[in-house]
């Protein structure tokens, strides 16, 4: 899906669906009971002092395996661990769910405890792991471990293969995505709604008072509660339930979610099936999270959308938002309908199935869509902010943007309605009075044939961020290059006028609009 980087990255695969949240290659529910947590914190102890953290397995492991693994590719990774170290040992143990020998988990990990809390068991002289237990950076440096159910953090372009509709997956390149564009500022409350093996309740622990996780599986909330007391951080309020049934009227600073957003015939598999038609979980979704925001909070989620024939795909996500709330809504990806039904056949393993019972299954997809007027689905984020000036005068932008971008981009995320803010609150009179910095980072780029005496275009380019780029003309550019925040803009492009022969009446009243474009999309910074 999409294909977006975060900073420190974990061992993940190739996305994670919130409600049980990751990916993996065989998608083994666990066969023992879930492990207890008394033991959690030695166990801590005793993976940070073997350096089975992230730094630890890629200074280990070295680039190339450690990159292999996040593929889902193990053989990398085992011939590098062949030694008898305490971390070679919990490589293989936890990370690529081979029995070692019980003398080596003996020196590398409390033995016992972990067998008698059930994160391990005894084979005869061999010892196994229960659970998946896989190191995660936090962005502070935080060495971290997500919990969940065997071989769930080992996807790769094979997919889940499961079809086991309780497993819990771990962490994947959604849930990171998720988690570094996530607006990381000091709250009350927090709700991760959804929350799978624990990721986002996690990041939430560093930083809100009270974390409230939800989850229509219960062995979720188990995983999550391992997660949580594994990497040392503060429990979380844990309910079960539905959407937002298990927090009744509360209201949160923060809302997260990962949700089942695969848009299919049925809800075969819960981790990523919404079980309601089309996109109607997402939209659901949305539209009800603006009654459980409080004032100036975030709610930020990942969904799919239907591009529906006749309808513009802006418009119908536009149409969720409820009152009361901004929102920024990115496009990041786009799959025909077969593309999309492929996608989803593979993750769970359908096309090593029957060639007939695959062709049934793709059938029923295809019908889903055509029923629909579906000719896509798009991919993408929706963050919500509830605010007073939205009840009256929202912000609503919709766009697409496919490029690459600089995780984590939570700061980028709180600018952004930062400027939104500005600039509602600026008519175009105000912005020429106003003064404006050129935003760190940003160069010019001259478009022309070689040997021209003037470019055919100037470019601006953002190398932080979302990594903007954007067109201006000769005026556009001038302007932006002489902004250090010393002249209002009115006496810039006064100065402007003079050089260019322009009358400088008419160049006032067209370039507002232009440097509104520019403020918004964060190429000009104002002078508060």
């Amino acid at each position: 899906m999409d294909a977006l980087t975060a900073a420190r990255p974990p061992l993940v695969g190739r996305r994670a669906a919130a409600v049980v949240g990751g990916s993996g290659h065989n998608g083994r529910v666990s066969t023992t009971s879930l492990p207890a947590s008394e033991s959690a914190a030695r166990l801590r102890e005793a993976l940070t002092a073997a350096a089975f953290t992230a730094d630890g397995l890629l200074e280990r492991l070295g680039a190339p395996a450690y990159a292999a693994l996040a593929r889902s590719e193990t053989v990398p990774a085992l011939r590098a661990t062949r030694g008898d170290s305490p971390l070679d040992t919990l490589v293989r143990l936890f990370l690529l769910q081979r029995s070692v020998p019980a003398a080596a988990a003996a020196a590398a990990l409390p033995l016992e405890e972990c067998v008698a809390d059930g994160w391990v068991v005894h084979e005869g002289d061999l010892v196994r792991a229960t659970v998946d237990v896989r190191p995660y950076g936090g962005p502070e440096g935080q060495d971290w471990f997500i919990v969940s159910d065997l071989g769930c953090a080992v996807g790769g372009a094979g997919g889940i293969g499961s079809h086991e509709e309780g497993v819990v997956l771990g962490v994947g390149g959604a849930s990171t995505t998720l988690a570094g564009i996530t607006v990381r500022k000091p709250v009350t409350s927090a709700l991760d709604l959804g929350t799978g093996s624990g990721i986002q309740a996690l990041h939430a622990a560093s930083h809100a008072g009270r974390v409230t996780a939800t989850d229509v599986n219960p062995r979720a909330l188990e995983f999550t509660r391992l997660t949580l007391a594994l990497s040392g951080a503060a429990p979380a309020d844990l309910r079960e339930g539905s959407l937002f049934d298990p927090v009744g009227a509360e209201t949160f600073d923060l809302i997260v979610s990962n949700p089942p957003f695969v848009i299919s015939p049925g809800a075969r598999l819960t981790y990523r099936d919404g079980g309601m038609g089309g996109d109607d979980l997402c939209r659901t979704l949305v539209q009800q999270a603006g009654e459980h925001l409080a004032e100036g909070g975030y709610a930020q989620f990942l969904a799919n959308w239907q591009h529906v024939e006749g309808e513009e795909w802006q418009d119908r996500v536009r149409s969720w938002v409820p009152a009361g709330c901004d929102a920024w809504i990115v496009q990041r990806e786009v799959q025909d309908v077969t593309q999309y039904a492929e996608l989803w056949l593979r993750d769970s393993g359908d096309h090593r199935t029957d060639p007939d019972l695959y062709a049934e299954r793709y059938e029923a997809w295809l019908d889903e869509f055509e029923a629909r007027s579906t000719r896509a689905v798009g991919f993408g984020w929706i963050t919500l902010r509830k605010s007073a000036a939205a009840a009256v005068n929202p912000s609503i932008v919709a766009e697409e943007w496919p490029h690459a971008v600089e995780q984590p981009l939570g700061s980028a995320v709180e600018a952004h309605f930062a400027r939104q803010d500005y600039l509602r609150e600026h008519d175009d009179a105000a912005l020429l009075s106003a003064h404006f910095t050129l935003a760190e980072e940003v160069v010019q780029e001259q478009v022309g044939l070689p040997g021209a005496e003037d470019p055919e275009h100037v470019v601006l380019r953002q190398h932080r961020g979302m990594r903007r780029a954007t067109k201006v003309d000769a005026v556009g550019a001038g302007f932006a290059g002489v902004c250090d925040g010393s002249l209002p803009a009115g006496r810039i492009l006064d100065a402007i006028a003079q050089l260019m022969a322009e009358d400088p009446v008419l160049l006032r009243d067209r370039t507002p609009q232009a440097i509104r474009l520019l403020v918004e999309e964060g190429f000009l910074e104002p002078v508060r």
